[in-house]
């Protein structure tokens, strides 16, 4: 990720304070920067950092800060520092494998207004939106929607209807999806490429807000969502040329001690072809909670084969954060 605060968008990509129908100034103001520590030898150390920055945003009268789940998963420590440059420690409380979501208690007074959550039915694709990173207007950007569609990661994740924004802020971990209501709806956690009409452009990819609520009291207090969580596999698995390849697993993890390999092509998943990343991952956790058994049919150079991968809770293998 860049650097958080030498830099700034020219004038023009920015949002003009003058013509839009909200405090503007007030809403950076609730954005804050998340800085956690995470140990060497965290499950996540070696794919995401031991050091993460990114961005979180105060929701809430006592200071909550919601932020993108990954930049303080298995975190030792974290730091909060707000646009006046008060730097506060923060509890990492919850994360949600489901949305990707990321809560922090700020440990300190932070001093900052809260920013409303809207929902992200307010905007539509076409529609003017401005995607917010600590660091005041200089690190604001005047954006549009471009999409609103599924987004299917590798590491067995699926969101139903994610939002893309164009053009793509550089520090889009955490930054806050503001609608011109003023409304937080959504919360950055990719960039990506876009093609449209042939031609290739990066965007970035939110989180919808709505899917926060009906979570939120459990994160708060379990710190996760409640119910049995979704089959793991310690599977990457990407698309190429129209068939799924597994391109990477986690060793020791359910499906490297099921006997799958990199480079296998994934055919069915109890019986049932899959075609995408998508319908993968939605028959793998239709088939029961983490601890379930998941046949899979592969296919491995010109055999085929079935495994039954004894599936895992993937926050079993994360390092829990630190009682405060």
């Amino acid at each position: 990720m860049s650097d958080a605060t030498h830099w700034s968008f020219p004038t023009r990509l920015r949002p003009d304070p003058d013509r839009v129908d909200f405090d503007l100034d007030r809403a950076l103001r609730s954005v804050v920067l998340v800085h956690s520590e995470v140990p060497e030898d965290a499950f996540t150390a070696s794919t995401l950092g031991t050091e993460r920055i990114g961005h979180g945003t105060v929701i809430s009268p006592d200071g909550l800060v919601l932020t993108i789940g990954y930049l303080i998963t298995e975190a030792q420590s974290v730091w909060l520092t707000t646009s006046e440059g008060t730097v506060v420690a923060g509890h990492a409380l919850a994360y949600d494998q489901v949305s990707g979501f990321g809560l922090i208690v700020p440990l300190g007074r932070l001093d900052v207004p809260y920013l409303q959550r809207g929902s992200s039915t307010e905007a539509s694709v076409d529609d003017d939106v401005i995607v917010i990173a600590h660091g005041g207007i200089e690190h604001c950007l005047a954006a549009k929607i471009i999409a609103r569609r599924e987004y299917a990661g590798y590491w067995e994740y699926l969101l139903e209807e994610a939002i893309y924004t164009s053009p793509p802020h550089p520090q889009w971990g955490g930054a806050a999806l503001v609608s011109q209501n003023g409304r937080l709806i959504g919360v950055g956690s990719l960039i990506l490429q876009e093609a449209v009409a042939g031609d290739a452009f990066d965007a970035n990819m939110f989180v919808p807000i709505d899917l926060l609520d009906p979570i939120l009291e459990d994160m708060l207090k379990l710190g996760r969502r409640a119910g049995p969580p979704r089959p793991w596999l310690g599977m990457s698995t990407t698309s190429m040329q129209g068939q799924l390849v597994v391109g990477s697993l986690t060793q020791g993890g359910p499906a490297h001690r099921a006997g799958v390999r990199v480079g296998d092509v994934v055919l069915e998943v109890a019986g049932q072809p899959v075609t995408d990343l998508g319908e993968l991952f939605r028959k793998v956790w239709s088939v029961g909670p983490a601890g379930s058994d998941i046949p899979i049919t592969l296919a491995r150079g010109r055999s085929t084969s079935q495994v039954h991968v004894r599936s895992a809770d993937r926050n079993d293998y994360l390092s829990k954060p630190r009682k405060h």
